[in-house]
């Protein structure tokens, strides 16, 4: 559940690398890339327009060298953008001092990053309380912190456990624990599954999904992979060449591609894992149902049941009876004719 209020705004934001970058747009406030490749200047993000909304998982993704990691950088300001602005809760994040900026780090915005980074010399537990130790906390308040994310996590019984004991998976659990250590507003994941196998890559997902639901933190994920972000997003940004193509739903990237790009990129997707049961829903018109699904369930998710069934699905939202469902609906949705 999200609301409207947009926790970062960020607003014509570029990135640009080569000698004299940053006159290239006081010659020309809206480049493209062949003007910049031209000037041998590289556009990492061009003109981004993003609006993260306050309890979403925004997924932004992209193929390799699309900029989505070095957006999330300018969004976080570890790098300096060329040009644009960022607001984080009304705040001007550009324009923060040193200290402000230290200290929006330290006890608004959590990180979460492909490498562990973990400090092979501490424990679970001292890793996890890592972050409260450098703000000075004092070490009752900070190991007792760290025991409750590190069993948030999954990880209770380990606390004195080195990295090097820990497996992949459980490695970036603790990565995960500290990073909420500090009980951020904003918490930045930078392809955190991408180096695990992908059996534990789901389990990760899974561990993801269930902290979010318990959390209901406002999330900015980094991923290449169109399974795992229609798996995790409430809305995707699709980047390519440092611009955003796309900012939807997973069904509406699928349904309603705005580009050719988009269209491509989204073509070999199994329809069924985006398409909910309130977009291919009929009317209530049968006397009798079967049994009920949620309007937001993926068609994926009750095909069995529906198509087995000799009778339509109740569609609800809300606990309201908003239409229906059968099978033929369904079959339609998994051969391609929905």
């Amino acid at each position: 559940m999200t609301d409207e209020t947009a926790l970062l705004d960020c607003r014509n934001v570029w990135k640009l690398y080569g000698a004299h970058a940053d006159m290239v747009l006081r010659e020309n406030p809206a480049p493209d890339g062949a003007y910049l490749k031209s000037l041998g200047v590289i556009g990492a993000v061009r003109g981004v327009d993003v609006q993260i909304r306050q309890g979403e998982i925004f997924v932004i993704m992209g193929l390799s060298g699309s900029g989505k990691s070095t957006l999330v950088r300018c969004l976080s300001r570890l790098i300096e953008p060329t040009a644009g602005t960022i607001q984080f809760e009304g705040m001007d994040l550009l324009g923060a001092s040193d200290a402000e900026l230290i200290e929006i780090r330290r006890k608004k915005m959590g990180m979460v990053f492909q490498q562990f980074a973990l400090l092979p010399h501490l424990t679970v537990l001292e890793n996890a309380a890592f972050p409260l130790d450098v703000q000075g906390v004092d070490r009752k308040t900070r190991e007792a912190r760290a025991r409750e994310v590190i069993e948030l996590v999954g990880l209770q019984g380990r606390e004195s456990y080195y990295p090097r004991q820990l497996s992949g998976g459980q490695q970036q659990r603790v990565g995960i624990a500290r990073s909420l250590v500090v009980e951020p507003d904003l918490w930045f994941l930078d392809e955190p599954f991408s180096a695990l196998d992908p059996l534990i890559r789901r389990e990760m997902q899974d561990e993801f999904l269930r902290l979010q639901n318990m959390l209901k933190k406002t999330i900015v994920f980094i991923t290449h992979d169109f399974d795992e972000a229609i798996r995790l997003a409430d809305r995707i940004a699709v980047m390519k060449d440092g611009a955003i193509e796309q900012v939807a739903t997973p069904e509406e990237l699928v349904l309603n591609p705005a580009t050719d790009y988009v269209a491509e990129f989204t073509r070999h997707v199994a329809r069924a894992k985006v398409i909910r049961a309130g977009t291919i829903m009929a009317p209530l018109a049968a006397e009798a149902f079967a049994g009920e699904v949620a309007h937001d369930a993926p068609i994926e998710r009750i095909a069995d049941a529906v198509e087995a069934a000799g009778t339509p699905f109740r569609v609800m939202k809300g606990g309201v009876a908003v239409g229906q469902i059968d099978g033929r609906a369904v079959v339609d949705v998994l051969t391609g004719r929905g």
